[in-house]
């Protein structure tokens, strides 16, 4: 018998021992599990011929429409286990799924609690309501500095008692405001959002989403808007006035994801060190060098590119990070049946939370499906080709195929129901409590 002559070349190999009992040891401490990062036990946990078998008929039909079967990267996976896959390590131009990465080195560099803080000041006198001089902004380079923000502003400059400026309107550092970065056409936003009787429609239509009730700021500043230096500004400033605290980062990248946002997407990719360190922070959390590759944080541009399995990882990650915050994925996520953005005219199944991409060869979808059997499930579908529509509406079958299999849950899981809603109470656009007064300008009256 062959074991017999491996057990006999084995004793030869030792030679003769003394018999000796075991001591001291403890079986209940001994671990004699199998190790669950086994490649082959990962793929009998997460073997599922049901599953396989909806990606290739999802696949044939792709096919059969005539888009390459080369050119689609798609990933499902249960916890770490892949479910089913087609060309799962295969990088393509990811679109807005590029966001999902920005996302992650957000969250890396500043945390979900910041709040990019915009500073009001002046230089000259102030008395009887009018200040002889100018108005000072000191930007922070907030993604989310809307008209509602520069509303509140206004009504809390004039709660103050400034009802006039007669100089202009200096801004330094980096302010930015409707997502325009250049800081003179922020200037002149914001200088027009402090006074209602320059509003034209926009403005109207974002007051409208103010609480009933709010006032309609008429800060009169006379002079023009101007870029000045930091420095000589800073030294030459009679006092500040207001710390504007922005939203949340983690509200913040929830309006960023459910509007796909590009403009709030590359200035918050910047703010965490450029595309380079996305890239960087990604391998960081696993992501196999080669299936990343970035120019921008937006995803605008074929070069920026990703594979299903990198995109499931990065999601992954940010779960991880969330969690243990009491957050999770779905708080910087649309939710399907919550929030619309780009997620309009789609038939996604409800509860998943989802980021949606597109350019105009590429439709992309990734997220998490909640479902009763498999629990919380994640998948990254990435497509190239002509024909959106066609593509989207394949997607949304594909994912209503598999609830289907795996069946819909009675409740969302915990694991994925959100905590947060962008622009709801209490984290509205335009809310004056983060307005922080420094300093009030009445001890500076004549």
């Amino acid at each position: 018998m062959n074991w017999l002559l491996s057990l006999a070349f084995i004793s030869a190999l030792i030679g003769p021992r003394p018999w000796q009992p075991i001591a001291n040891v403890n079986l209940a401490d001994v671990d004699i599990r199998p190790t669950w990062e086994s490649p082959w036990l990962q793929q009998r946990l997460a073997a599922d011929p049901a599953a396989e078998k909806i990606l290739n008929g999802y696949m044939a039909d792709l096919s059969g429409l005539g888009f390459s079967a080369s050119q689609q990267s798609v990933a499902v996976d249960v916890g770490r286990y892949p479910v089913a896959r087609h060309q799962e390590s295969r990088r393509l131009p990811a679109a807005s799924l590029t966001k999902v990465a920005t996302t992650l080195a957000a969250l890396e560099t500043y945390g979900t609690n910041h709040q990019f803080e915009t500073f009001i000041g002046w230089r000259g006198t102030i008395a009887n309501g009018t200040l002889q001089g100018d108005l000072i902004i000191k930007g922070a380079y907030d993604p989310l500095f809307v008209w509602e923000e520069g509303i509140a502003l206004g009504n809390t400059l004039q709660q103050l008692g400034i009802q006039r400026v007669t100089g202009g309107l200096i801004v330094i550092d980096q302010f930015a405001m409707n997502f325009k970065t250049d800081p003179l056409e922020s200037g002149e936003l914001l200088k027009q959002a402090m006074n209602s009787a320059s509003w034209g429609w926009e403005v109207e239509k974002q007051y409208a989403t103010l609480p009933p009730g709010t006032p309609k700021p008429s800060l009169q500043i006379l002079g023009e808007v101007q870029i000045a230096s930091t420095a000589t500004v800073v030294s030459q400033a009679s006092g500040w006035l207001v710390r504007h605290k922005s939203l949340p980062l983690a509200v913040i990248l929830k309006a960023m994801n459910i509007y796909s946002n590009n403009v709030m997407a590359e200035m918050i990719a910047n703010l965490s060190g450029g595309p380079a360190n996305v890239v960087k922070i990604a391998e960081q959390v696993g992501v196999t060098p080669g299936e990343i590759s970035l120019i921008n944080g937006s995803g605008l541009g074929e070069d920026n590119q990703l594979s299903a399995r990198a995109v499931i990882i990065l999601m992954q990650a940010i779960q991880t990070r969330l969690q243990a915050q009491g957050l999770n994925f779905a708080d910087l996520f649309p939710v399907s049946g919550t929030d619309i953005g780009t997620l309009i005219d789609r038939t996604i199944p409800a509860n998943a939370s989802v980021k949606t991409g597109s350019l105009a060869v590429v439709s992309a979808l990734a997220g998490a499906l909640p479902t009763e059997k498999k629990g919380i499930v994640w998948f990254a579908i990435i497509n190239y080709g002509s024909g959106l529509e066609t593509l989207r509406a394949r997607q949304d079958r594909l994912l209503a195929s598999l609830e289907n299999q795996w069946g819909k849950p009675e409740k969302i899981p915990t694991q994925i129901k959100p905590q947060l809603q962008f622009n709801k109470d209490p984290y509205r656009l335009g809310d004056a409590k983060r307005n922080e007064i420094i300093q009030s300008p009445t001890v500076q009256s004549q």
